[in-house]
């Protein structure tokens, strides 16, 4: 599959939304899982796959540094994304969810 670029994150993201990723998920590290509050789905690491992300850098302040990640789940037959900051879990990072996301391909 072609990896594209993006500007910012709200184009990866409509765009994400236009290959079928159309949940939004936050992490919930107290619970090791990700959630769609809409729907109250939750994954767990296991229930997810990261099938592709995003990386941007912030151009005045690296503190705006952002992932968007495109998740899927077989398990669940769903897709959606998880932008998450860098480093904004740092504390959490024996976080099994924090883990998986961070396991990101290369």
């Amino acid at each position: 599959m072609e990896r594209k670029s993006y500007d910012t994150v709200t184009e990866a993201m409509a765009d994400l939304k236009k290959l079928g990723y159309t949940i939004d998920f936050s992490i919930l590290t107290d619970k090791e899982c990700l959630i769609c509050h809409l729907t109250a789905t939750e994954l767990s690491p296991d229930d997810f796959e990261i099938d592709r992300f995003y990386r941007f850098e912030g151009d005045s302040d690296p503190g705006d540094e952002m992932i968007v990640y495109a998740i899927s789940s077989t398990k669940n037959d769903l897709k959606g994304v998880v932008v998450n900051a860098y480093g904004i879990y740092s504390d959490n990072e024996s976080s099994a969810i924090v883990k998986k996301l961070n396991m990101h391909p290369r």
